[in-house]
């Protein structure tokens, strides 16, 4: 049986619900499922690379964007293997899931894989796109630019975000910038950055705004198959 460290939150909950007797190890933020009770190693972007080293692992779970180079060099040179993800669409996805899933010897797709699937497969978007801003982060503002996973989420979901075509995949625009956009929407997850009910009042006083599950906006894992009705709740139900 594979040893296996997961420095990505969405990947732990995704082989903890599915083969957990190989799971030695996550990160601070693995926060789900509720009740994970593996080693800790710290943060995503900052492990303990010691820490993970002495739980012995034969695969560490990492992903371009979450974790960094040099952490996966450093651990290749330790002689770990690392299995590394970077979805960038929603069938991005679903597929790099159940290859990660295949390598872990996982034989058959579980049922929230299929959920997650099926779930997709329902989803349609809006009639008219809504015209869209989706900051990620204050101070500095930082939104979704182009090819992004949340952005194909929210594509799906009928949102048209004004920053798709932009040369970055996560500008870093003023706030006036924003504004001279006229967006018909600014949508606040509550991760990375907590954006709460009051960010929308105090920097966008008359665009609405949605707060949006920042989990089901980013993670790419069980939270799938639940993502598309509640993403489109927060979204519209207004």
């Amino acid at each position: 049986m594979l040893r296996v460290v997961s420095l990505v939150p969405s990947l732990t909950e995704a082989v903890a619900l599915t083969v957990p007797e190989t799971l030695v190890g996550a990160t601070d933020y693995c926060t789900h499922p509720a009740g994970l009770t593996v080693p800790r190693v710290g943060g995503s972007k900052y492990p303990d690379l010691g820490t993970v080293l002495a739980l012995e692992p034969d695969v560490v779970l990492m992903n371009v964007e979450e974790n960094r180079l040099s952490d996966a060099q450093a651990l290749r040179a330790a002689g770990v293997r690392i299995y590394q993800t970077y979805p960038q669409t929603v069938e991005d996805a679903l597929r790099e899931l159940g290859d990660m899933l295949a390598f872990l010897g996982v034989a058959r797709e579980p049922a929230w894989l299929a959920a997650a699937r099926a779930a997709w497969n329902r989803a349609r978007g809006t009639p008219t796109p809504v015209r869209s801003v989706i900051p990620v982060w204050r101070k500095p503002w930082i939104v979704l630019g182009r090819d992004t996973f949340a952005g194909d989420v929210l594509r799906r979901l009928g949102i048209d975000n004004v920053y798709a075509d932009d040369a970055e995949r996560y500008p870093r625009p003023r706030l006036d910038d924003i504004l001279e956009r006229q967006p018909e929407l600014i949508i606040l997850p509550d991760e990375p950055y907590r954006f709460t009910k009051d960010d929308g009042p105090q920097h966008f006083p008359a665009i609405s705004c949605a707060l949006v599950s920042g989990r089901h906006l980013t993670w790419y894992g069980p939270s799938l198959a639940e993502a598309p009705a509640l993403l489109r709740r927060q979204l519209f139900s207004r």
